[in-house]
């Protein structure tokens, strides 16, 4: 079974939207406990979400452990896999008010780095870690 998870190809190139989905999560993870009034508790709080200090932490916590597995490319398409569920969550959440208020366009334009997270971690799922990735060390023995 953990090799259906470890498993990957020999794309050298998956590195570098490893770095780009693992650099994003792991930063705003920390941010999340850094700045948790604007970024975590304080943020979940505002859109509504249900006990947002115990989420403001789940989340931030899933994003640093996920973002740093991502970055290595240890376990990448189970890491993903949390990551894309924050990503529809987020989306949802936070741009249909944006959607209904301000119009398509300005929802698209405010969602970029969403929709780029998403489709990003959905891609590593899909793909795996790649050539250099620990997935990839470990697969070959």
């Amino acid at each position: 079974m953990l090799q259906k998870f470890i498993a990957t190809d020999f794309s050298k190139t998956t590195i570098l939207i490893r770095f780009m989905v693992g650099a994003v999560f792991l930063s705003e993870g920390i941010q999340k406990f850094l700045f948790s009034e604007i970024r975590g508790t304080g943020r979940f709080e505002k859109i509504g979400l249900p006990s947002p200090e115990f989420l403001g932490a789940f989340v931030g916590a899933f994003e640093i452990i996920c973002g740093l597995l991502i970055v290595v490319g240890l376990l990448t398409r189970l890491a993903s896999i949390p990551l894309i569920v924050i990503m529809l969550v987020a989306i949802l959440t936070t741009k249909d008010d944006v959607l209904m208020n301000q119009g398509f366009w300005e929802m698209m334009h405010g969602s970029r780095t969403d929709w780029a997270m998403l489709l990003g971690s959905i891609f590593l799922l899909i793909k795996g870690g790649g050539e250099w990735s620990l997935d990839k060390v470990i697969q070959v023995k």
